[in-house]
Protein backbone atom coordinates (compact mmCIF):
# COMPACT_ATOMS: atom_id res chain seq x y z
CA UNK A 1 0.00 0.00 0.00
CA UNK A 2 1.50 3.32 -1.00
CA UNK A 3 1.62 6.41 1.16
CA UNK A 4 -1.34 8.06 -0.62
CA UNK A 5 -3.69 5.10 -0.20
CA UNK A 6 -2.62 4.78 3.43
CA UNK A 7 -3.46 8.44 4.04
CA UNK A 8 -6.82 8.02 2.26
CA UNK A 9 -7.70 4.99 4.41
CA UNK A 10 -6.92 6.94 7.58
CA UNK A 11 -8.76 10.04 6.33
CA UNK A 12 -11.86 8.08 5.28
CA UNK A 13 -11.83 6.23 8.61
CA UNK A 14 -11.57 9.51 10.51
CA UNK A 15 -14.36 11.03 8.44
CA UNK A 16 -16.57 7.98 9.02
CA UNK A 17 -15.72 8.17 12.74
CA UNK A 18 -16.68 11.85 12.85
CA UNK A 19 -19.95 11.13 11.09
CA UNK A 20 -20.62 8.17 13.40
CA UNK A 21 -19.97 10.37 16.43
CA UNK A 22 -22.31 13.08 15.13
CA UNK A 23 -25.14 10.60 14.41
CA UNK A 24 -24.63 8.93 17.79
CA UNK A 25 -24.71 12.31 19.54
CA UNK A 26 -27.92 13.28 17.77
CA UNK A 27 -29.46 10.09 19.15
CA UNK A 28 -28.14 10.93 22.64
CA UNK A 29 -29.57 14.46 22.47
CA UNK A 30 -32.92 13.07 21.29
CA UNK A 31 -32.96 10.55 24.13
CA UNK A 32 -32.00 13.14 26.73
CA UNK A 33 -34.59 15.61 25.42
CA UNK A 34 -37.31 12.94 25.55
CA UNK A 35 -36.25 11.98 29.09
CA UNK A 36 -36.17 15.61 30.25
CA UNK A 37 -32.45 15.43 31.00
CA UNK A 38 -29.93 18.24 30.34
CA UNK A 39 -28.72 17.94 26.73
CA UNK A 40 -25.05 18.56 27.60
CA UNK A 41 -25.00 15.96 30.38
CA UNK A 42 -23.04 13.37 28.41
CA UNK A 43 -20.33 15.87 27.48
CA UNK A 44 -20.18 17.17 31.03
CA UNK A 45 -19.73 13.65 32.36
CA UNK A 46 -17.07 12.72 29.78
CA UNK A 47 -15.30 16.02 30.49
CA UNK A 48 -15.26 15.34 34.22
CA UNK A 49 -13.88 11.82 33.68
CA UNK A 50 -11.21 13.20 31.32
CA UNK A 51 -10.34 15.91 33.84
CA UNK A 52 -9.83 13.31 36.59
CA UNK A 53 -7.60 11.26 34.29
CA UNK A 54 -5.53 14.31 33.33
CA UNK A 55 -5.22 15.40 36.97
CA UNK A 56 -3.78 11.98 37.83
CA UNK A 57 -1.02 12.48 35.27
CA UNK A 58 -0.33 16.02 36.46
CA UNK A 59 -2.26 18.06 33.87
CA UNK A 60 -4.71 20.62 35.22
CA UNK A 61 -7.60 21.45 32.91
CA UNK A 62 -11.21 22.42 33.58
CA UNK A 63 -13.65 19.55 33.10
CA UNK A 64 -17.20 19.96 31.88
CA UNK A 65 -18.95 20.21 28.55
CA UNK A 66 -16.17 21.71 26.42
CA UNK A 67 -13.52 19.17 27.42
CA UNK A 68 -16.09 16.36 27.14
CA UNK A 69 -17.14 17.31 23.61
CA UNK A 70 -13.51 17.67 22.54
CA UNK A 71 -12.50 14.28 23.97
CA UNK A 72 -15.63 12.58 22.60
CA UNK A 73 -15.17 13.83 19.04
CA UNK A 74 -11.40 13.27 19.06
CA UNK A 75 -11.92 9.68 20.17
CA UNK A 76 -14.53 9.22 17.43
CA UNK A 77 -12.15 10.46 14.76
CA UNK A 78 -9.08 8.59 16.04
CA UNK A 79 -10.91 5.28 16.55
CA UNK A 80 -12.50 5.67 13.12
CA UNK A 81 -9.08 6.29 11.57
CA UNK A 82 -7.69 3.13 13.17
CA UNK A 83 -10.65 1.10 11.90
CA UNK A 84 -10.35 2.60 8.43
CA UNK A 85 -6.67 1.70 8.33
CA UNK A 86 -7.27 -1.84 9.60
CA UNK A 87 -10.14 -2.43 7.16
CA UNK A 88 -7.94 -1.37 4.27
CA UNK A 89 -4.85 -3.35 5.32
CA UNK A 90 -6.21 -6.62 6.74
CA UNK A 91 -7.84 -8.88 4.16
CA UNK A 92 -10.31 -10.48 6.63
CA UNK A 93 -11.55 -7.02 7.58
CA UNK A 94 -12.36 -5.99 4.01
CA UNK A 95 -15.89 -4.65 4.14
CA UNK A 96 -17.44 -6.27 1.07
CA UNK A 97 -20.98 -5.29 2.03
CA UNK A 98 -22.74 -2.71 4.17
CA UNK A 99 -23.94 -5.50 6.47
CA UNK A 100 -20.41 -6.80 7.04
CA UNK A 101 -19.23 -3.21 7.56
CA UNK A 102 -21.96 -2.56 10.12
CA UNK A 103 -21.29 -5.79 12.01
CA UNK A 104 -17.52 -5.33 12.07
CA UNK A 105 -17.92 -1.64 12.99
CA UNK A 106 -20.11 -2.52 15.97
CA UNK A 107 -17.85 -5.37 17.08
CA UNK A 108 -14.79 -3.13 16.79
CA UNK A 109 -16.19 -0.20 18.78
CA UNK A 110 -17.72 -2.39 21.48
CA UNK A 111 -14.35 -4.06 22.06
CA UNK A 112 -12.05 -1.01 21.88
CA UNK A 113 -14.34 1.17 23.98
CA UNK A 114 -14.35 -1.16 26.99
CA UNK A 115 -11.19 0.25 28.64
CA UNK A 116 -12.51 3.77 28.09
CA UNK A 117 -15.92 2.93 29.57
CA UNK A 118 -14.32 1.10 32.50
CA UNK A 119 -12.26 4.18 33.34
CA UNK A 120 -15.35 6.23 34.26
CA UNK A 121 -16.30 4.41 37.48
CA UNK A 122 -12.61 4.15 38.38
CA UNK A 123 -12.04 7.90 38.07
CA UNK A 124 -15.38 9.37 39.15
CA UNK A 125 -17.50 8.29 42.11
CA UNK A 126 -20.53 6.44 40.74
CA UNK A 127 -23.25 4.36 42.35
CA UNK A 128 -23.96 0.87 41.05
CA UNK A 129 -27.14 2.03 39.24
CA UNK A 130 -25.12 4.89 37.68
CA UNK A 131 -22.50 2.43 36.41
CA UNK A 132 -25.19 0.19 34.91
CA UNK A 133 -26.89 3.18 33.28
CA UNK A 134 -23.52 4.37 31.93
CA UNK A 135 -22.77 0.99 30.35
CA UNK A 136 -26.26 0.50 28.89
CA UNK A 137 -26.38 4.00 27.39
CA UNK A 138 -22.79 3.85 26.10
CA UNK A 139 -23.17 0.38 24.60
CA UNK A 140 -26.41 1.38 22.89
CA UNK A 141 -24.92 4.56 21.48
CA UNK A 142 -21.76 2.81 20.34
CA UNK A 143 -23.90 0.43 18.29
CA UNK A 144 -25.06 3.48 16.32
CA UNK A 145 -21.47 4.70 15.94
CA UNK A 146 -20.27 1.28 14.78
CA UNK A 147 -23.04 0.92 12.20
CA UNK A 148 -22.35 4.34 10.68
CA UNK A 149 -18.58 3.78 10.76
CA UNK A 150 -18.77 0.37 9.11
CA UNK A 151 -21.39 1.25 6.49
CA UNK A 152 -19.60 4.42 5.36
CA UNK A 153 -16.30 2.56 4.98
CA UNK A 154 -17.98 -0.43 3.29
CA UNK A 155 -19.61 1.87 0.73
CA UNK A 156 -16.25 3.54 0.15
CA UNK A 157 -14.48 0.20 -0.33
CA UNK A 158 -17.21 -0.99 -2.70
CA UNK A 159 -16.87 2.18 -4.75
CA UNK A 160 -13.12 1.71 -4.97
CA UNK A 161 -13.51 -1.93 -6.01
CA UNK A 162 -15.78 -1.07 -8.98
CA UNK A 163 -14.09 -0.56 -12.31
CA UNK A 164 -13.82 3.07 -13.34
CA UNK A 165 -16.83 3.65 -15.59
CA UNK A 166 -17.88 6.66 -17.60
CA UNK A 167 -21.30 8.28 -17.89
CA UNK A 168 -22.41 5.75 -20.51
CA UNK A 169 -21.51 2.85 -18.20
CA UNK A 170 -18.56 1.68 -20.28
CA UNK A 171 -15.24 1.10 -18.59
CA UNK A 172 -12.77 3.93 -19.06
CA UNK A 173 -10.22 1.32 -20.18
CA UNK A 174 -12.47 0.13 -23.05
CA UNK A 175 -13.06 3.62 -24.46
Amino acid sequence: MNRGSLARAITWGGTAGLLGTAVMDLAIVGFFAAAGMPLGLIYSFIGDVAQQFLLRIGVEVPGGVLLGALVHFLLGVVLGSVFGLAASRIRRLRLGSALKGALLGVLYIEIVSQPILASAPLLVKMTTPDVIQWYVLSTSMHIIYGIVLGVVLALRQRRLARPNTGIDGRSAASV
